[in-house]
């Protein structure tokens, strides 16, 4: 009897970190973590500002009181009520979507017009070689029907 003898956990464990998308994916990690930082960067230096403009400095400070009287010390704790802390969503709500449109038009939008290039060429380099067949094909066809005609008429002769 042969036993089929399982590959030991290092053996797949290393098996699984060679797969190229293990890799592909720890970039990724890394560099949406390094990018969660510039966006929460413009958030807090940019949008909040401007929302500051209008109303308090932070968005973090827009809230709603469900259950009077709603009191929030400095460092963020609840004394007293029950604070809807609409603002810190809102915050939140805004470093996704600017998060979400810069990933779009830098990475998505442009990777699809390359591959739609990409696809685009490469169908017209299939419909150039497709032409280039069909002649060839119909260059021997001719030359197939001018043999037979040749010798259909070499057989007259004789």
């Amino acid at each position: 009897m042969s036993e089929k003898k399982e590959p030991s956990v290092w053996q797949g464990f290393k098996a699984f970190l060679m797969r190229g998308n293990v890799v592909d994916l720890a970039v990724a990690v890394v560099i949406g973590a390094a990018f969660t930082n510039i966006v929460n960067s413009v958030v807090k230096g940019i949008i909040n500002p401007l929302v500051g403009a209008f109303g308090t400095k932070s968005l973090d400070h827009y809230s709603s009181c469900l259950k009077a009287p709603c009191k929030v010390a400095a460092d963020g704790t609840v004394t007293s009520g029950v604070p809807i802390m609409w603002g810190s969503v809102l915050g939140a709500t805004l470093s996704f979507v600017i998060t979400a449109a810069v990933v779009y038009f830098l990475m998505v939008l442009p990777m699809s017009k390359y591959l739609a290039r990409q696809e685009a060429r490469r169908k017209e380099q299939e419909g150039a070689q497709e032409i280039v067949d069909v002649t060839e094909l119909e260059v021997l066809k001719e030359i197939r029907d001018a043999l037979v005609a040749q010798r259909g008429s070499g057989h007259d002769r004789q």
